[in-house]
Formats: C-alpha cells, sequence, structure tokens
C-alpha cells in the first residue's frame, strides 16, 4: 500500500493560516544563508497530491499565479465548485477518505496530505495518514486557521526525525 503524509508547515502556535487566511509568513527567519531544501527531499518520493480548494485557490492566486507548481504530480482539488480537469489537475467533490482509500490501493509513490484542515481533519479520524511531516514556523500569530482542531480520540506517534533550518523546526512522526 501506498504511503500517505502530511507535509506542511505551521505557526508555532499551530495555525497553518492567519486569520485572514494569509501564509506570507511562512518564511521562517528569512533568507539567512542556512537554507536547506528539505521539500526537495520530500517530493522525490511523492506522485499524488490532496488539497482542498482553499490551499489550491491560495497556490493559483498568490504563491505561485503564473505556473501550477506540483506539474510533475497528479493533483486531487477536493471541491463542490464543477470545474474542468486535466490529465494532471483532478477537481473531485469526492470525500477525502473515499479518495485516499481508493489511492493507497493503487500503485505508485508516496500521496501528499498538502491542505487545508478540513481535508486534514477526517483523514486525521480515520486513521489515514501514515506519516505527519511538521514544519514549525518561528511566527506565533495568536489567531487564524488551525492545523489540529478538536478529535474523538488520541493518536499516538513516534517521533523518527528532526531538523532545524532557517529557524524553522522540522518535525517527522509516523503513527505508534
Amino acid at each position: 500500500m501506498r504511503k500517505v503524509t502530511l507535509y506542511i508547515a505551521m505557526s508555532l502556535d499551530g495555525y497553518i493560516a492567519d486569520k485572514h487566511g494569509k501564509v506570507d509568513w511562512l518564511d521562517g527567519h528569512g533568507n539567512d544563508g542556512d537554507n536547506m531544501d528539505a521539500y526537495s527531499d520530500f517530493i522525490k518520493d511523492v506522485d499524488t497530491v490532496i488539497m482542498g480548494w482553499n490551499t489550491y485557490h491560495q497556490i493559483t492566486t498568490e504563491l505561485s499565479p503564473n505556473e501550477w507548481v506540483y506539474e510533475q504530480l497528479t493533483s486531487y482539488i477536493i471541491t463542490h465548485r464543477a470545474l474542468p480537469s486535466t490529465d494532471n489537475i483532478k477537481f473531485v467533490s469526492d470525500d477525502p477518505c473515499g479518495i485516499v482509500k481508493r489511492l493507497k490501493k493503487e500503485n505508485g509513490k508516496t500521496i501528499w496530505i498538502c491542505g487545508g484542515g478540513n481535508i486534514v481533519q477526517p483523514l486525521m479520524q480515520e486513521g489515514l495518514i501514515d506519516e505527519y511531516h511538521i514544519c514549525v514556523i518561528p511566527t506565533i500569530l495568536g489567531s487564524g486557521i488551525r492545523l489540529f482542531g478538536e478529535f474523538p480520540n488520541e493518536i499516538k506517534l513516534k517521533l523518527v526525525r528532526t531538523q532545524v533550518y532557517n529557524g524553522i523546526l522540522e518535525l517527522v512522526y509516523v503513527c505508534r
């Protein structure tokens, strides 16, 4: 079965976006010369990315409006909007758990859960995330969109790797 990884950044106080849905605070300490490229190492083993409409919209309108940055991946955008899919960008209204369960059975590389919170929460509750790759940005937002909401049960994790670069603490956990 394919591995499902949540690879996401959050503020020190647990937010994935500020109260306006913005992520312009994601740069750590800025460009201080200590820039490891952990993302490039991660993406080598990924061929599928899943995200919600808000994440997709933010990428295409703010972060990379001129090109789709995941061109080499098959992208599943979970939305209720009826939009035309392409060969590598699929707009679907399916339940995130159903999509992940189906994709896990297919041949391929790692499935990356990119965001947002409405996609992550049900996958966590169903136990469908195998690895949590969390980049903690040295910023305290005070409010915004939380990565982790309330859960009916605890999820036990095992820390398998840490890295620090550019002020960012990267934590990698697997389920116990």
